[in-house]
This record gives C-alpha cells, structure tokens and sequence, in this order.
C-alpha cells in the first residue's frame, strides 16, 4: 500500500472540491451580475449541491466498500471534471446548475471514499483524529486559493463580464492529474470488507443498524447545527461584503477569503490543543466565542458607506473581524466526526460517513436557504444575527453528545459492532 501517495491523493481531492464546494458564494454573487437573477433564484445553486450530496450518499455510501475507495474517488473527479469542461463551453446557468448538481453527487462519493481511507491508513484514534483534522485543515486552504483563484477571472471592472467562467479549465485539469496519481497508487482495503459490507442488502442493512445507537443521533444532530451555520457565513460572506460593507466584488471575494484562511488556521492548531485541552471543553469555548463575537462585531457593520478608493488597507473594520469566527468554528467538525467514526468498526465507516454527509449536506442546504430569505427580507446583518440560535443549539447537542460517548468509553468498536447485531 503507498501510504505517502494515497495521503496525498486525500489532501488533493479535499482541496479540490474545497474550490468548487466553496466557490457558490462566489458564483451567487457573479451569478446575479452576469444572469441577472435575483437572491432567491441564485441560491437554488446551493440546493442543487447539498440535496445531489444528500441523496447520492444515502444511496450509494453503505455499498461503497463494494465498488472501492480509490475508484469512487477516481469516478468522482472523472464526473466533476467533464461538469468543469461544459462551464466555459455552454456558459449558462442552467450549466451552472448541473455544475453544482455534479459537484454534489461527486463530493459524496469522494467524501465516504476519504473519510473511510483514513480508517484504513490510520492505526488508532489519535492518529485517526490527528489526519483528519489535517485534511480538513488543507480542506480550508482549498477554499481560501479558491477565493483568489476565482477572483483572478473576475473582471473587476465589469463584474457581469462571462470571462470568469475560464476558471473551470484549470479545475478540469486538476481534477485529471489527482485521477493519474491515484491510478498510480495502491490502498488496501481488506479492513474495509466484511461479511455484512459484502452484499448491497447487507450493507444497507450495516447503515440503518447505526439508528440504533443513541450517539448518532446526536453526533447527527450537531453535525447537522455546525454546517448550517458554517454555510451560512461561508455562502453569504461575499454579498455581505458587497452589499452591506459596499466593497467591490473582486474585493468581497478576496475579503471572504479571510474566513478560510482562519479556518484552516484553527483546524489545523486544533491538533496541537487537543493534546493539551479536552475535546467537550475547546468545543464549547469555541461556540460561546462564536456567539460573543457576532453579538460584538455586527454592530459595526452598520450604515456603511461606500467609498471608491476602498482598499485592504482602509476598508471597514467588519470586514477584517467577521471572518474570525472560522478560527473558532474551525476545530468543531472534524473533532466531531473523528470522535463518532473512530468508536466504530471500520467496515461501519462507510455507512456512518454517508450519514454525516447527508445531515451535513441538509444543514448546508438550509442554512443557505434561510439565510438567502432572511437576507432578502430583513438585510445581511438580520441574517447573520440568526446565527445566534443554531449556536446556542449546538451547545445543547454537545452536551448530549458528550454524555453518549462517555457511555460509550468502556465498549470497544468490536462490542459495539457485535451488540447491534
């Protein structure tokens, strides 16, 4: 098995799809520009990705063991790369929608292929958890070259201008040179296989048995709360920075870009505080933070005016503070899933990631929805107050959270296997 190849296979694709996953705040905003659509109908772009992730991964992520890890990933970016292909080719938004579509189906196949691999690559929970927060932290600095790349093709001064659809050319092709390294690489994937997985029934079956322990549901349930906030400012930051802090679209893509680059900052200095700090305690300090700096910083975003000789330097204090959130969001949802996946056995790993994508998905697809209607409505600084209610919801599920996997501490994945049987 090449372990360094195969690690750096899993950090490309995340990168990867962290540019296109991340790019519909991006595509909202220039959808709008050069479309001429409303906020509503741009944010149907969101929907597009989070149910295809949703229904691609509760359809084909318990069986995935049959078809293989490496060749899901390998079919994945295969279907994203020709979607990259017809962008620049049939610039249209419809195209733009069976983009996002593809995205999605592809980011459940490669997402269940990841999160297994790492199992199979990883020896114990320490080292398990350390490599996901890893590739969850390189996941971010995919989003934040992604904001730059996209702003790159991004005509500022005619912000309607097509010319940002060429950015796709280069996605195809890095999708092609992450498919010839992985066609080069071997992973083995024996562990990954048992009686059960070796059936489509069977391991349909090995998916709805994971209901009947407690702790998914509320690891479900958290997961669910974390991404519907984290896709509310990650999805929305770049209009927010247009419309209500008046900075220029190329600049309200760079400026979001600060959201990423704390965020993998934060996944990736997480690593470190985990050895030192209990996970139930970082999380719940980061979450109170959270609330305590939207509260904060908000305020200032405020009656804003614009200037035309706005620039890094000068512009308004929110736009450099509300991205800091990322830094203490960061460590929540690889700590989380890295916790649920390692008190499983790993023919299990497939059918729990395919459930993580599916709540992940669904909170991404309402958090963008709600924040489109309450943007909408109410204006962006409305809509990131809302925030504040899943926040104080994720305290709760983190409590339960933390009361199930202490009942679960003296059962090893063996036995928890065995006793849903």
């Amino acid at each position: 098995m090449n372990r360094i190849r195969m690690i750096v296979a899993l950090a490309l694709i995340y990168m990867i799809f962290a540019i296109l996953l991340n790019s519909v705040g991006t595509v909202i905003l220039q959808s709008m520009a050069t479309f001429g659509i409303d906020k509503p109908e741009a944010s149907s772009l969101e929907r597009y990705k989070d149910l295809s992730i949703a229904f691609t991964s509760f359809v084909v992520a318990s069986f995935l063991p049959l078809l293989g890890y490496r060749r899901s990933m390998m079919l994945a970016l295969a279907i994203v790369g020709c979607a990259c292909l017809l962008m620049p080719i049939y610039p249209t938004f419809l195209t733009t929608r069976l983009l996002f579509a593809c995205v999605g189906i592809s980011f459940a196949l490669a997402k269940v292929g990841v999160y297994s691999s790492i199992g199979l690559l990883t020896a114990d929970k320490t080292a398990h958890s350390r490599l996901t927060n890893t590739i969850e932290g390189l996941f971010m600095v995919g989003v934040l070259a992604g904001n730059w790349i996209f702003s790159a093709y991004v005509d500022p001064a005619h912000p309607a201008n097509p010319v940002w659809f060429n950015v796709y050319w280069l996605l195809a092709g890095m999708c092609a040179a992450v498919i010839a390294l992985l066609a080069t690489s071997k992973l083995d994937e024996s562990a990954a296989h048992s009686k059960e997985t070796n059936s489509f029934i069977g391991s349909l079956r090995e998916m709805l048995r994971l209901f009947l322990l407690p702790l998914v549901y509320v690891f479900l349930a958290s997961a669910f709360l974390y991404v519907l906030i984290e896709q509310s400012f990650g999805t929305w930051l770049p209009t927010f920075n247009n419309e209500i802090l008046k900075l220029p679209n190329t600049m309200s893509i760079q400026f979001a870009s600060i959201l990423a680059g704390m965020t993998a900052l934060g996944r990736i200095g997480a690593g470190f505080l985990l050895k030192r700090v209990p996970w139930y305690v970082l999380l719940n300090v980061c979450v109170v933070a959270m609330g305590a700096l939207v509260i904060l910083v908000l305020p200032l975003a405020q009656d804003v005016v614009a200037r035309p000789d706005v620039g890094w330097f000068n512009a308004p204090t929110a736009a450099y503070l509300i991205p800091l959130i990322g830094l203490l969001m960061a460590p929540i949802y690889p700590v989380i899933n890295s916790v649920a996946l390692s008190s499983l056995p790993k023919p299990m790993h497939a059918a729990m990631t395919g459930l993580i994508v599916v709540f992940s998905a669904l909170g991404g697809t309402l958090g963008s929805y709600i924040t489109a209607r309450v943007f909408a409505g109410f204006g962006g600084i409305h809509a990131f107050y809302f925030s504040l209610v899943p926040m104080a919801l994720v305290l709760v599920t983190l409590f339960f959270f933390k009361r199930e996997t202490d009942r679960a501490g003296a059962a090893t994945p063996a036995t928890i296997g065995l006793a849903m049987k």
